[in-house]
C-alpha cells in the first residue's frame, strides 16, 4: 500500500475522498422514497443503479455498514448475467478513456488518486497490454479497488490474476466491486 493510502477511524484504508457532492445523511437516505434514494446512491455501484434500487426494501438501515452490506446481499443473489453486466459496466483501468477523463467522476478521481492519470509512455503501454490480455482471457475488465492500491500492486495484481479461472475471477471482481462501493458510500453518506 502507497504512502497516500491512510487508516479511516472506520478501520477502512482508503485515499482522499472522491465524492464532489455533500455527504447526505443516512436519516435522510432512510426516509426517502425508492426513486430518490436509488438517485441518491446509484452511482455506489458503477452504472448499475438497480443495486441500489434494489436494497431500498432494506430500509432502515443502522448504519452505513448495513446499508452497504444489503446492497451486497442483492449482488450476491443476482444472477451471473446480472453480475456479469455490473463487471462489464467497469472502465479498464488506464485506458485511453480515463486518461481523457471520460469516465464517471467518481471513477476519474479513483484512478486518479492512484496516479493513473499520470502514466509514462511505458507504464501507459504495459496497463494496456494487460488490460487486452485480461479481457481476451475473460471477456470483462481487470477490475480491482485503486484506492487501496497504487500503480505497481496493482500491476503486480493483473499479472497474478492472469493465472485465475474465470469463476475465481468473477468472485475476485465482485468482492473488489465490494469495496470500492464501500469505500463510495463511505464518502457520501453520514450517521
Amino acid at each position: 500500500m502507497g504512502p497516500a493510502h491512510k487508516a479511516r477511524d472506520d478501520g477502512v484504508y482508503g485515499g482522499e475522498r472522491v465524492s464532489s457532492a455533500p455527504p447526505l445523511s443516512l436519516k435522510l437516505l432512510n426516509s426517502m422514497n425508492q426513486t430518490g434514494f436509488t438517485t441518491a446512491l446509484g452511482f455506489a455501484f458503477e452504472l448499475s443503479p438497480w443495486v441500489v434500487e434494489r436494497a431500498w426494501d432494506e430500509r432502515p438501515f443502522a448504519s452505513v455498514e448495513a446499508m452497504h452490506t444489503a446492497m451486497m446481499a442483492v449482488l450476491d443473489a443476482s444472477t451471473t448475467a446480472d453480475k456479469l453486466a455490473l463487471i462489464r459496466a467497469h472502465p479498464e483501468l488506464a485506458s485511453k478513456a480515463a486518461i481523457a477523463k471520460q469516465l464517471t467522476a467518481e471513477s476519474n478521481a479513483e484512478q486518479a488518486s492512484a496516479g493513473l492519470d499520470r502514466l509514462t509512455p511505458e507504464e501507459f503501454a504495459r496497463f494496456h497490454d494487460l488490460n487486452a490480455a485480461y479481457r481476451e482471457r475473460f471477456g470483462f475488465p481487470f477490475i480491482i479497488c485503486v484506492r487501496l492500491n497504487d500503480k505497481a500492486s496493482i500491476l503486480a495484481a493483473m499479472h497474478a490474476r492472469l493465472s485465475n479461472d474465470e469463476a475465481t475471477e468473477i468472485v475476485e471482481a465482485i468482492q473488489q466491486i465490494g469495496l470500492i462501493s464501500k469505500l463510495r458510500l463511505l464518502d457520501s453518506v453520514t450517521t
